[in-house]
């Protein structure tokens, strides 16, 4: 990790150096981390994949990343109560939630938990990285919904 960083939107930038930005996937459905890894890859640095709550609030802190990205129902700990006790220990990495879930109900508890950014896993190729350089820059991110489908 990158002391004192410049933030760049996909980078920590030092004098002379240049540190990606770290990121934590949680999710419970096999293969969906490494794919994600893989979009994100060339840009960012996955320092871990845990495939349950009470795991990522272990791991986040341990690792100390920049950007978590969660999903919201997970086994043992489900994400939204994951990220409220990582606000709660006072984490300061940006938490992305990655979800199936189009809900306003679920956007507005995720949110209510701490959460930066919100995307649904139907946009993820279009709209993560976008999430991510948002969040790092102060703004909060939210999948649009299409106009035919109304959220419920």
């Amino acid at each position: 990790m990158c002391p004192q960083p410049v933030r760049s939107k996909t980078q920590f930038v030092l004098v002379g150096q240049v540190c990606k930005v770290r990121i934590l996937l949680a999710d419970d459905h096999p293969g969906f981390p490494k794919m994600v890894e893989a979009l994100l890859g060339p840009t960012f640095e996955v320092v871990g994949e845990v495939s349950d709550g009470q795991s990522l609030f272990e791991e986040a802190a341990k690792l100390n990343p920049d950007v978590i990205i969660s999903d919201i129902s997970m086994p043992i700990l489900d994400g939204i109560e994951a990220a409220r006790q990582l606000r709660r220990l006072g984490t300061a990495a940006k938490i992305i939630f990655l979800t199936v879930h189009s809900d306003l109900d679920f956007i507005r508890a995720c949110m209510a938990a701490g959460a930066s950014g919100y995307v649904e896993k139907s946009r993820v190729a279009t709209d993560l990285p976008a999430a991510i350089s948002e969040v790092l820059a102060g703004h909060t991110f939210i999948s649009p919904h299409p106009p035919n489908q109304p959220r419920m």
